[in-house]
């Protein structure tokens, strides 16, 4: 309610500055008739009087305007927080002071995760007052003197005003509040809504050339660094993330050729039963096996393959290497009914994409119904009748199952979904995080599950993470769960041990209520 109440008296603030100061429009014509009136009823010398004093008022109050208009052009009319550019002039003095005595600051970005689904989710409403909410909730997790800025869609920056004592671990400490502060549920119109953010931070003693471009840029370099490590990640500045920025960059460049070196390969991750627990597929995720960096994520190689025209290469790759593991599975007696293998949507555009895939299951004796096509949510939302809606039915009649990906985020319609012969729905990890905590969540996802049976489709719940989600999903009726709280994707060579040791598992149940060696 507090939150609220201060967005709300910021916002009504700025529209009442604003509707003061547009009356001064209607001035000239004020003055016209302000003189007449005074001529009227005084003579000459209430004109002459009127003539020179309203125009000194006019100034004055012009004058006010002025610094008024100034001062909102670098408030945010959103959340009432500062933009970036006045940020970087009040740093000014913020830095004065640092140098003067000796003192130390830092400065923390944070961005929320996912906040482009949660907009596609909610709606452009929502999305505004969770804006609104974050931005008071940061702004009552520090001191009235530090500065507090809005300095992107869904990017925050607070700098610290000096102190004596500031270390790594209280900066550490300052941004897990943050952290679980912006975590705690937000309920809007009987609607629960749950957000996470990344941090970066850095203090002004690990700058070396100190001053205010060169403090943000380290803060923003931190940042970016924990958006790649995931979500609600901390990363504090270092000399090595300045290294680690030119590594990546050389990372770019390697990546043209990293497909054609066979370094980019098959990752599995398995899909079990909520009803039987036995394993009822794996999805191919690609990984980047680097000779010096290790294993490497698609977050850091996949925008460098879609910029040099190779994610249609990267597919008949996943692909080739699924099939690969289907049949060695099947040659180890392992019971693995299908791998999921994801296409976008310059494969999706490829008119001879049936043929291609046709012929690699035959080429490999492997059944068409034993390959789970994966297309996002948004693709399908947004894809009329042509090449790709073709393409996805075409598979779907050649007997391969379709996937329906990221399921919740895209606003696909029932009717494109039985249009493009969907098979099964992959509920996104936004409705699968706390399910087993929230009853919204758990309303939300009763209700994708009662929709997929009514329309004769499967349920895999992607992101479980925690023994209490794999719960709920199964006691809400959800076929099939994925995630960390699973197991996290593998390479080939792991898989047939990770199998068995599931298997075994299952056959031999720990006893309950009898300790162990």
């Amino acid at each position: 309610m507090q939150e609220h109440l201060n967005a709300t008296v910021i916002k009504l603030r700025q529209i009442l500055l604003a509707r003061i100061f547009a009356a001064q429009r209607l001035a000239p014509v004020a003055l016209v008739l302000a003189c007449i009136a005074a001529y009227h009823f005084g003579g000459e010398k209430w004109l002459l009087g009127t003539v020179v004093c309203l125009p000194l008022l006019y100034l004055l109050l012009d004058g006010k305007q002025m610094e008024t208009d100034t001062t909102l052009h670098y408030i945010d009319g959103l959340t009432g927080l500062i933009q970036r550019e006045e940020l970087e002039t009040q740093m000014e003095s913020v830095l004065h002071e640092v140098r003067q005595n000796g003192q130390n600051s830092a400065v923390f970005f944070l961005q929320l995760d996912e906040f482009a689904d949660l907009s596609s989710r909610f709606g452009d409403s929502a999305a505004e007052q969770v804006l609104r909410r974050v931005s008071s909730r940061i702004t009552s997790g520090f001191r009235d003197n530090d500065l507090v800025a809005r300095t992107g869609e869904h990017q925050f920056a607070v700098c610290i005003s000096p102190v004596r004592h500031l270390d790594l671990e209280i900066c550490i400490q300052l941004a897990s509040r943050l952290q679980n502060a912006i975590a705690e549920p937000i309920a809007l119109d009987a609607t629960t809504i749950y957000t996470s953010c990344s941090v970066g931070f850095c203090m002004a003693s690990r700058v070396a050339d100190l001053n205010t471009a060169n403090f943000l840029h380290a803060s923003g370099l931190a940042l970016k660094e924990a958006r790649r490590a995931g979500p609600s990640a901390i990363r504090a500045y270092s000399d090595d993330m300045k290294r680690s920025v030119v590594k990546r960059d050389k990372l770019h460049e390697e990546a043209c050729s990293a497909l054609e070196n066979g370094q980019i390969r098959a990752w599995f991750q398995p899909q079990i039963s909520t009803d039987t627990g036995r394993v009822t597929g794996f999805e191919a995720l690609a990984r980047w096996e680097h000779p010096e960096r290790g294993t490497i994520p698609p977050i850091e190689f996949l925008e460098t393959l879609e910029q040099t025209g190779q994610l249609e290469r990267l597919a008949e790759l996943m692909l080739h290497q699924s099939l690969t593991a289907l049949r060695a599975w099947d040659g180890a007696g392992l019971d693995v009914p299908q791998v999921g293998v994801n296409f976008a949507g310059d494969e999706l555009r490829n008119p001879s994409l049936i043929d291609k895939i046709k012929w690699q299951l035959d080429r490999f004796e492997i059944t068409p119904d034993r390959l789970a096509v994966e297309v996002l949510e948004t693709v399908v939302a947004n894809s009329p009748d042509d090449t790709i809606a073709l393409n996805i039915n075409g598979l779907a009649k050649l007997g391969c199952r379709i996937d329906l990906d990221d399921f919740g985020t895209g606003h696909a319609s029932i009717s494109s979904i039985r249009r493009f012969a969907v098979s099964r729905l992959k509920i996104d990890r936004s409705f699968v995080m706390k399910a087993d905590q929230d009853p919204e969540q758990q309303r939300m996802i009763a209700a994708i599950v009662t929709m997929a049976e009514r329309l004769g489709m499967e349920t895999l719940a992607e992101g479980v993470e925690t023994a209490g989600e794999h719960a709920m999903l199964a006691q809400l009726g959800c076929n099939h769960v994925q995630g960390y709280g699973i197991a996290r994707p593998m390479p080939f060579a792991n898989t047939m041990s990770w199998i068995r040791k599931h298997n075994e598992k299952l056959e031999n149940p720990p006893p309950i209520g009898r300790k162990t060696g």
